[in-house]
């Protein structure tokens, strides 16, 4: 990684570069055949990113002052194992700066924030069709979790 690339908390004047690589990344998983309605955006961003109850928190990848990857987290729970965890809800780094160590330094930064708030694990969901994701993550010693599935119910 280059020696410039800094590892920071997302703020909101990032949020039209989060914006724009977030484009990238719905139009990057849509190439690998993800139907997902995309819909985070430098206003969805801000909106859900920010104020008195935030939904998520953020690290942007940093180099020579342009935004160039993004993490976005929120804490949750395990109650089977009674412990917090650290989940990923995003990570994206964009083309041209990726296999880098960006990504890593991404991701150990989440690992570093997790231990400090009492984690005792990171969790996150990869889009099945990307292998390039899953090697990635495996090679970080992320481990499959295949004796559970995610479900959704709409509520609104």
């Amino acid at each position: 990684m280059s020696q410039n690339v800094l590892i920071r908390r997302a703020l909101a004047t990032d949020a039209e570069a989060i914006g724009r690589l977030a484009l990238h990344f719905a139009e990057y998983l849509r190439d690998l055949g993800e139907t997902t309605e995309f819909n985070l955006t430098e206003e969805t961003f801000l909106r859900d990113g920010f104020g008195d109850e935030p939904a998520f928190e953020g690290l942007v990848a940093e180099d020579a002052g342009r935004v160039i990857g993004y993490l976005h987290y929120h804490m949750g729970y395990d109650s089977d194992r009674a412990q917090r965890t650290l989940h990923v809800a995003d990570l994206y780094v964009d083309g041209a700066s990726r296999r880098q160590g960006v990504g890593k330094a991404l991701m150990a930064e989440a690992a570093r924030i997790a231990r400090e708030r009492g984690a005792g694990e990171m969790i996150w969901a990869v889009f099945k069709g990307n292998s390039m994701a899953e090697s990635f993550y495996e090679q970080l010693g992320g481990e499959r979790i295949t004796d559970v599935y995610f479900m959704k119910l709409k509520v609104s």
